[in-house]
């Protein structure tokens, strides 16, 4: 009881709150909080030891006086699946899984069931705004049109590729320097695809320190951990030569701001010449930014 009571008083002793202490005080479960922190819905940084995130008494503060707190919080980051999405559209699930798989709709969160299928989730807030929006009503009630149709008879299932666009983002909002930024695209790629570009062992393996962890299912080498690799990890010929080239630029950006420890006897390795350090991109709306890229260089619905 005493050590409980301990560690009750660590977390709520300064400025600072931890992030489950913060969950409770705001009202919110565990993943609601930690899908708002996602989606910057509420600010934190991580804690003194770098496990984990805290969050500043001001910002709870600034939280609890907002109108509607705290149901308008959680609303915001109410996540539906497909039956609850379709019904809160208006529209058949038939319908709702083609606009999803056009890469209209994009998924916040997955889960396998335990039948091993892919369970995606919607933020309501989004879906709703999709709706609200007069310029998709022919999608919502109209029939399909012919090019879009002919899409998803090939196949195309945009899914999976608009949630690692998301991911990306919410990683790129978190990285403070060119190698947190590089690790966020090397978080997203194949091993195989990191060494094509970076092929210096000493960068390698420092880079591998400021990969995120991804997300996983089951024991490693087991069937749901596989498929859920597939889900995690560019898959599409385009969407890995887009992750390499902004991994090279960054990769360029983070040799000038702070080269890879090597031991004494390793000379660095020179960087490629006529490369020019590249500005960071500002965290506001970067996942519709990265949307946005994303779509003008596919041959998806949003490109046309």
């Amino acid at each position: 009881m005493s050590k409980n009571t301990a560690t009750h008083e660590v977390t709520t002793v300064g400025p600072w709150v931890t992030a489950g202490r913060a969950a409770r005080e705001l009202g919110l479960k565990p993943s609601e909080f930690d899908l708002a922190v996602d989606l910057a819905r509420i600010r934190t940084t991580p804690d003194e030891r770098g496990v984990g995130r805290r969050v500043d008494r001001a910002e709870l503060e600034r939280l609890r006086a907002r109108p509607g707190h705290p149901e308008a919080l959680r609303e915001s980051v109410r996540t539906v699946g497909t039956t609850e999405g379709a019904l809160l559209m208006g529209v058949t699930k038939d319908r709702f899984t083609r606009l999803a798989r056009l890469g209209l709709l994009a998924p916040t969160r997955f889960y396998l069931n335990r039948y091993r299928a892919v369970v995606w989730l919607y933020l309501a807030e989004e879906l709703r705004q999709f709706t609200a929006d007069e310029k998709n009503t022919p999608l919502l009630r109209g029939r399909t049109f012919d090019n879009l149709r002919g899409q998803l008879d090939t196949g195309l299932d945009l899914r999976a590729r608009n949630w690692r666009t998301r991911r990306l983002a919410i990683l790129l909002r978190r990285a403070t320097d060119p190698w947190s930024r590089a690790g966020a695209f090397a978080s997203l790629l194949d091993p195989l695809h990191i060494c094509e570009v970076v092929k210096d062992p000493y960068e390698r393996s420092h880079l591998s320190r400021f990969c995120p962890e991804r997300p996983s299912h089951g024991a490693p080498g087991s069937p749901g951990a596989v498929l859920t690799e597939t889900l995690v990890t560019a898959q599409d010929p385009d969407e890995i030569a887009w992750f390499q080239a902004e991994l090279a630029q960054l990769l360029a950006e983070a040799r000038e701001h702070r080269p890879a420890p090597r031991p004494a006897s390793a000379p660095p390795r020179p960087a490629p010449a006529g490369r020019a350090p590249r500005e960071p991109e500002r965290p506001r709306g970067v996942f519709r930014a990265l949307l946005a890229r994303w779509r003008g260089r596919n041959r998806g619905p949003a490109a046309q």
